[in-house]
Formats: structure tokens, sequence, C-alpha cells
């Protein structure tokens, strides 16, 4: 994985746009693109090379983005871009018709056709770049999914922008040659949406669609954790699959359903733990919120992962301490 920054405060006005623009071209199809704070622009994004998938957190002043025919005749790196606002709206113009795209919602754009896309406001979102040969387009597939306005808060798309959102705040507890296992859930999980709006559901591999099902398994336990009645049974039973099944899926990824339910809690304790606001909350009633069936087994679960009492990291502020 190779991370390229680039902060506006560390270039010299005069050079701040251009030099924006310049980072632009590396990490999607070739742009025109125009701003009237050119002048003293504004903007800070990261550039997450994962073995030629590309990830963009970004931010940036108003602006507007052509994709001309000139352009694609010059240039064109068959590829699909996913842009997903996170605070601010995306305008964009195909075949002369607008389309606005709130918070959460996932814009597809395909590099071989012309687009405009303006903002009116300080942007903040995340691109992704996919090669179009390495997703299950059929023929007319992308011009379909095009004139989608696809949810990032549910399904395929909600596990998509999770996972991207993850990468985007935290990418130093990677190694370099993690970019192809990360570049490997990218496109499974944008395969998964894909094929979900084109009801082509078997074009994808029985290898992805495991992967897939774990990660919403993960996302499933993440969302019900404070669930007393949460089990692997029940986590099986969400996903419509045998609990013999569940824990194959769990062992491919080196834990279990169990370890991760527990270990969720945990993490949710801890963080109510030091959790100033909370500082009145007796400890028990922490476990209990977090679904421990009793204060005794929390305490022998948290001194297990953490080699510290739960009251003793409260005191201590959680500092230094990581889950053994």
């Amino acid at each position: 994985m190779i991370e390229t920054v680039f902060r506006s405060e560390d270039v010299p006005v005069e050079d701040r746009f251009d030099r924006w623009r310049e980072l632009m071209r590396q990490c999607t199809a070739p742009l025109e693109l125009d701003s009237e704070y050119r002048e003293d622009f504004r903007a800070s994004q990261r550039l997450l090379d994962l073995d030629g998938i590309i990830v963009w957190p970004t931010k940036f002043q108003p602006v507007q983005f052509r994709r001309t025919a000139k352009l694609i005749r010059q240039s064109d790196p068959e590829q699909v871009n996913i842009s997903i606002p996170v605070d601010g709206t995306l305008y964009v113009i195909r075949d002369g018709h607008e389309m606005a795209y709130s918070p959460r919602s996932l814009c597809v754009i395909d590099s071989s056709r012309e687009i405009e896309v303006r903002t009116t406001a300080c942007q903040v979102g995340i691109g992704l770049d996919v090669p179009k040969a390495l997703l299950p387009l059929p023929g007319d597939g992308i011009e379909r999914l095009c004139r989608y306005r696809l949810s990032g808060r549910e399904g395929f798309g909600a596990l998509l922008i999770s996972f991207l959102s993850q990468l985007a705040r935290d990418a130093t507890c990677y190694q370099k040659t993690d970019g192809v296992k990360l570049a490997k859930i990218a496109v499974d999980l944008l395969s998964a949406l894909i094929t979900h709006h084109l009801e082509t559901d078997d074009t994808i591999s029985p290898d992805s669609h495991r992967r897939i099902l774990a990660m919403r398994m993960r996302q499933f336990i993440r969302e019900n954790a404070s669930d007393p009645g949460l089990t692997p049974g029940s986590v099986a039973a969400a996903h419509h699959i045998s609990v013999s099944y569940s824990h194959r899926i769990f062992k491919d990824q080196g834990t279990t359903i169990a370890a991760m339910i527990r270990r969720v809690r945990l993490e949710g304790a801890c963080r109510n733990l030091v959790d100033p606001a909370l500082r009145n909350v007796t400890v028990q009633t922490i476990s209990t919120r977090w679904g421990f069936a009793s204060h005794s087994s929390f305490t022998r679960a948290f001194h297990a992962a953490y080699g510290i009492s739960p009251r003793d990291y409260r005191q201590q502020d959680g500092v230094g301490t990581r889950t053994r």
C-alpha cells in the first residue's frame, strides 16, 4: 500500500490549486477542474494505492469537474469511480440531466462517459477507483448503474462505506504488503453492490460470497452487541445459514463468532469506562449495557483480554492498555 498526502497549507498559495489538480490526475480519469477559490485554494487529500485500487479521502472547497469527449479520446483508464459525499452534496450532470447526491449516497461514474460534477459548498468525501475489468459488469451494466443513486445507509452500500471510512480514518495499522488484501475486500464489496442492483448475483465467486457474508455478520454483531440475546445461533439465524456453516466462515477469518461478540462488547465497555460523561455510571451498569450476563463474567473476560480489572482500567483512563 502506497500513501500520498496533500495539504494545501504545505504549498505556496499560488501553487495550491495546480498541485491539487495534479494529485487528482493520479487517482482518477483526467478532468477539467475549475474553482472560484483557485487563487487561494484549500484542500486536503490522501491517496491510498491498494495494488492498483485507489481510495482517496478528500476535503476541498467548491469545485467544478468536467470530463469531456476530448479528454476521453486522449486518455481512458477504463475504470469505475465511486464518489461518496460525507459532508456536502454532489451535483452530477449526465446527458443534460442533473442528479443530486447527498451524504452517504454513492455516485457511480464511468471514465468512458462525459460528465460534469459540481459542489456548492466545502466538500468532504471518499473516492474509490476500480478498473472495470475487475468488476462483474454485463454489457450495459455500467450505464444502468450510473442512473442509480445508490444508498450507503443499508446493505452492501453501508458495508462498502464502513470499510472505506475505517480505512480513511487510520491506514497506519496496515503494512505495505496488506494492499493486496485490502484491494480484494474493496473489489468484493463493490462487486456485491453491483450484482445486487443489477440482479446478476451468479457472477460473484464462492470465495467472494463467503468474505462478503463474513463482513455482513461482523457488521450485524457491531450493531447488536448490546443485546444480551446475541449469540452465534442468533447471528447465523439472522443471515439464514446454519450455525455450523457460520463457524466455518469465521474459522476462515481466524476467529470465532463468540470471540467476535466478546471483543466488540469489551471494546464498547472500554469506551464507556473512560468516557467523562459516564464517570458516575457504575461498572456493573456498563457491563449490563454491553450484554454481559453478569458482572463477574464481564470482569473475568475483561481481565483475560486486557490484564487489568475494569475498575483499574477506568482509574488509569485506559492508557497503554491493549487487547491480548
